[in-house]
């Protein structure tokens, strides 16, 4: 039967939850130290503003820079990794794999972003995604029914197009087979924020065979979502790294780097190595 896992000390000799707990403990202290990361990067760009909005106000970006724009995606990169974890530990896999999929389009938008930046080559997609992203959800807020916007989508295969073909150009990839493997991956993960058969079924098990809609934990699927958490958070300190480097925070950008690296070791990968191997 299901059961959710309160943070407590698991029981000496099972091995098993011994390695789930330690994994935690990494993804706290990995948190805890983005948290710090992010204070320091947030206070490079100007600050929202009050602006007002019917009788009262909202808090908005007056400048709508592209530096303000990777604040805001960073700021969800956070919540969505703490979210993430916590639906992982009380075992809603289906859900932490839907944060997961929302995850994928936040870092791969820090690095398009990113990229206008490191390339001085701010261009017209990049000006259509600030534009969209920046628009008011509604121009006519005294009444949503008359709001005429209508916000433009950009589509997300010129985004992972664009990043695939940057990374070929530094020697660090194939542009056609990253943006297929990409559109692979969230093709996949998009199955679980629309509830598609196929995922959904791996609800399904146990004995007498039933859906697990009270939590997976102890199922066959945890470690493996377990390991996939890992790579999200890992992730997430390249997209700390990327705009450490965009808002010229380098000693910062050496702090986290040096982070991923440890984090690297701690789970047995050299992905440095390699890729200094590669170039």
């Amino acid at each position: 039967m299901a059961y959710t896992r309160s943070p407590k000390k698991p029981a000496p000799g099972d091995l098993f939850i011994r390695f789930l707990f330690k994994m935690d403990a990494q993804f706290q202290q990995c948190l805890s130290r983005m948290e710090q990361w992010f204070r320091a990067l947030e206070v490079s760009v100007p600050a929202p503003v009050k602006v007002p909005y019917l009788d009262h106000f909202v808090f908005r970006y007056r400048e709508k820079t592209l530096e303000q724009a990777l604040i805001i995606k960073l700021a969800r990169v956070v919540t969505g990794l703490h979210s993430a974890r916590l639906l992982l530990n009380h075992g809603f896999l289906q859900e932490q794999i839907a944060i997961h999929r929302m995850l994928d389009e936040f870092q791969q938008d820090i690095t398009f972003l990113s990229i206008a930046r490191f390339d001085q080559e701010f261009t017209q997609l990049h000006q259509r995604y600030l534009d969209a992203f920046y628009e008011e959800e509604f121009d006519n807020p005294s009444s949503p029914l008359l709001s005429t916007q209508k916000r433009p989508s950009i589509p997300r295969q010129k985004i992972r197009a664009l990043i695939a073909r940057k990374v070929a150009e530094i020697g660090a990839g194939d542009a056609s087979r990253g943006a297929e493997l990409t559109r692979t991956l969230n093709k996949s993960y998009s199955g679980y924020v629309h509830a598609a058969s196929t995922q959904v079924l791996n609800m399904y098990g146990g004995w007498p065979p039933r859906f697990y809609v009270d939590g997976m934990c102890g199922t066959p699927h945890e470690v493996d979502h377990l390991i996939d958490l890992w790579n999200y958070f890992y992730r997430g300190t390249l997209a700390f790294h990327e705009i450490a480097l965009v808002l010229k925070q380098f000693a910062l950008a050496d702090e986290v780097s040096q982070y991923s690296i440890f984090m690297q070791r701690a789970a047995g990968k050299e992905y440095t190595n390699r890729v200094q191997e590669e170039t």
